[in-house]
This record gives structure tokens, C-alpha cells and sequence, in this order.
């Protein structure tokens, strides 16, 4: 086994399924995660995790190497041994960091009883919960490559309802939002080619760009509709994780409201899809 294999063994086994928000199960040679639930956590094959384990998948990607590290909570230092075992180049503080830390990860892990998910500096979507996966659809998981700006700006579909002024102060922010990771962040390639792809194919993001106003995130209301309860209304919060530069979107509703009674009826339908 190599030396990658042999942390990727050990870091398995040190989570456990409760940890990584997966039901307990029956008996256990070992505390830690399967590899069939590693390979779950990180949308990679079975064989895959086996041939890493073993030493004889020579050069994963960063992509790969950065779900191993999310699926397997890795501080930040740990997640730099990884990428330099695996022969990739540990992120920069000039590049946009992807990497979900375990406190991210536990204040996600915490509010599980409302819609949660983790977007890194440029919008790309890094870490959803199940509810939010329930309310929007298989489309806005991490593994399908989403990103918020492409998918506003380029016309995919949407179940968010929009009035004209609050989806033109929705684009403003997302524009304001990339204008400031670019700068911070100039050697990130993706982020480039991101903002570059979007100058080319949207005038309305052409034109954002060049007049980006620098406002701060506003709180705002958004109705979502559910093809499970209908339109359900949501507060909407954009919170900053500290050292990160990661952005953790959370949707509460009113307490004792109608759109709480569909969140209860939301909840139980996630239960049904990911027991």
C-alpha cells in the first residue's frame, strides 16, 4: 500500500457514518466509513477508492483529490498532504478556495432542519444538504459542476420565483460578488474562465461587469416552487464562514407560518428519499 493509500485508509476510518451524516447500519469490523460510503460522499466509484487504497491509480485529479478531502472532513493542513501525495499542486492563497473545513461542515451538519448549502468565493456549488437537494432537485448537487452565476446568467431553468427588481438586485450582488473574488484571487484559472466564458455569452453580465456595484449582501425573501408542497417563502441569509472565504446560504422560514408547515412536510420527504 503507498503512502496515500495508507491516509487514505487511516482518515477513513477515523469518520464515522454519524459524522458524515449517514445511518449508523449494522455490525462493523471497523468504526469508520465503507468504502462504499466514501465512494458515495465523494461521487467516485467503488473500484476507484479500492485502486487509490492500493496504490494503483497513480494520478488523481484535483477535483478528485479535493472531494477525498471534503467527504473526509480534512483540516486544511491535511488536505495540503493529500494534494502533495497525489501529485497535485496544494491550492494558493491566490487561488479560490474549495476545500469545506470541518467547521463549515459542522455548522452545516447543525442546521439540518432547514435548506443549507456552501458556495466557494466564485459561486460554485461545494457542499448541499438534503433538503436542499429536495427543494431544488437533483440539479443542485456539487457533483453535477453548478455554478450559480452560469446558471443565472446563461438561462437554465429555475423553480425560484423572481420579481424583475429583486432578480435585478440578485444579479448586481453575484456580479459585485465574482468582480471582488477576481481580484482577489487572479491566479485562479476556473474563476477566469468563468468570468470570461460569461462576458462572451451575456450581455447582461457584459454590462453588470462594467458597472459592478459593491454593496453589501442584503438580506432578502425568495419563494421557491416545489414540485413536492408547492411555493414555500423563505428568509434568506448569506453568512460568511471566517478564513474560508466561503459563503453558507441558509433558507428559515417564519415559525408557525404555512410556508412552516411545508417545510415539516419538505422534511419528511427528504427523510423518505435519503434514509
Amino acid at each position: 500500500m503507498s503512502d496515500l493509500g495508507s491516509l487514505l485508509r487511516g482518515w477513513r476510518d477515523r469518520v464515522s457514518p454519524v459524522e458524515a451524516g449517514l445511518p449508523a447500519g449494522g455490525d462493523r469490523r471497523s468504526p469508520g466509513l465503507r468504502r462504499e460510503e466514501l465512494a458515495m460522499l465523494s461521487s467516485l466509484s467503488v473500484d476507484y477508492i479500492v485502486r487509490l487504497e492500493q496504490g494503483r491509480a497513480k494520478h488523481p485529479s484535483a477535483q478528485v483529490l479535493g472531494a477525498l478531502a471534503r467527504a473526509l472532513r480534512l483540516t486544511d493542513e491535511e488536505r495540503d498532504h493529500l494534494f502533495r501525495l497525489g501529485g497535485v499542486a496544494v491550492p494558493t492563497k491566490t487561488m479560490v478556495p474549495r476545500h469545506v473545513t470541518p467547521g463549515v461542515q459542522h455548522i452545516v451538519d447543525r442546521l439540518g432542519e432547514v435548506p443549507v448549502a456552501v458556495f466557494s468565493a466564485g459561486w460554485d456549488t461545494l457542499l448541499v444538504n438534503d433538503l436542499w437537494v429536495t427543494l431544488f432537485g437533483e440539479a443542485a448537487k456539487p457533483d453535477r459542476g453548478t455554478n450559480l452565476l452560469w446558471h443565472q446568467f446563461m438561462g437554465a431553468p429555475t423553480v425560484v420565483e423572481h420579481t424583475a427588481e429583486h432578480l435585478a438586485q440578485f444579479r448586481r450582488d453575484l456580479v459585485a460578488d465574482v468582480h471582488v473574488a477576481s481580484s482577489r484571487y487572479p491566479d485562479d484559472a476556473a474563476l477566469a474562465c468563468l468570468i470570461a466564458r460569461l462576458r462572451a455569452s451575456s450581455e447582461d453580465f457584459e454590462r453588470l461587469w462594467a458597472t459592478a456595484d459593491f454593496s453589501e449582501h442584503r438580506e432578502s425573501r425568495k419563494t421557491v416552487s416545489n414540485s413536492v408542497v408547492g411555493p414555500i417563502t423563505f428568509d434568506c441569509d448569506v453568512l460568511s464562514a471566517p478564513g474560508s472565504d466561503l459563503k453558507i446560504v441558509v433558507y428559515t422560514v417564519v415559525p408557525g407560518s404555512a410556508d412552516a408547515a411545508k417545510l415539516d412536510l419538505l422534511r419528511v420527504s427528504a427523510v423518505r428519499t435519503f434514509a
